[in-house]
């Protein structure tokens, strides 16, 4: 069951346009500032800051390749206990190409699974809910693995092909990395083959074929065949 609130106060025009409200930083707790550097910048992931101030502040903030959201730890940043942060979504366009990088940069990966009941994804390494593989279809946001800070602090990777309707702005089509985008192209090649073999004769316009998978994959809408 679900409660929702709603607000029937009328919304004045300057209101109607809600201002942008990016989401661009997130503070993770770590008891050990340079041992949690030398952790995520050994993962590849970008260094953006270590600044340190008189009073004992310090604060380092790093962002993960293709990312629009960074994380920021240090000293006297947070009072929430060293790896108390859970689950910090790293939405990754293959899950396997992703967990061999990451293991070979020092990470602990676990193994993919998929979810065997609701939620499962979110329990602690090893339940038994977790079945091992991903997702029997491949279907998107189906497929997970999990690693872990020096902290404990836990990171979940989840293999996002195709955006449900709604999640991204349709009029734009978009790829953050250059790997993001080869993923699509392999998606993208591997339906044409099967697109193909359907019409029974090679196709002569696969570019516009290819630029509609790529374009529909994103948005959420129904792909060719």
């Amino acid at each position: 069951m679900t409660n929702e609130i709603q607000d029937n106060t009328p919304i004045s025009d300057e209101r109607a346009a809600i201002i942008d409200q990016k989401l661009e930083a997130v503070v993770i707790p770590v008891s050990d500032v340079d041992r949690a550097k030398d952790f995520y910048a050994k993962l590849g992931w970008r260094l953006d800051a270590d600044f340190r101030f008189d009073n004992g502040f310090r604060i380092v903030q790093f962002t993960p390749p293709g990312s629009a959201c960074s994380v920021q730890f240090g000293e006297k940043v947070t009072f929430a206990p060293p790896g108390s942060a859970q689950s910090l979504y790293l939405v990754i366009s293959d899950i396997e190409v992703a967990r061999g990088q990451l293991k070979a940069r020092g990470a602990d990966v676990s193994e993919v699974f998929h979810p065997g009941a609701p939620g499962a994804q979110f329990q602690p390494d090893g339940t038994g809910d977790r079945l091992r593989g991903r997702e029997p279809n491949h279907a998107s946001y189906g497929s997970f693995a999990t690693f872990s800070d020096p902290d404990g602090n836990r990171w979940l990777l989840q293999e996002v092909t195709k955006r449900l309707p709604g999640r991204i702005d349709t009029a734009a089509t978009a790829f953050v990395s250059a790997n993001d985008l080869a993923s699509a192209l392999r998606r993208a090649a591997a339906a044409h083959g099967q697109h193909e073999a359907q019409v029974g004769q090679p196709d002569p316009n696969w570019p516009e074929w290819y630029a509609q998978y790529l374009v529909r994959e994103q948005s959420g809408e129904e792909l060719p065949r």
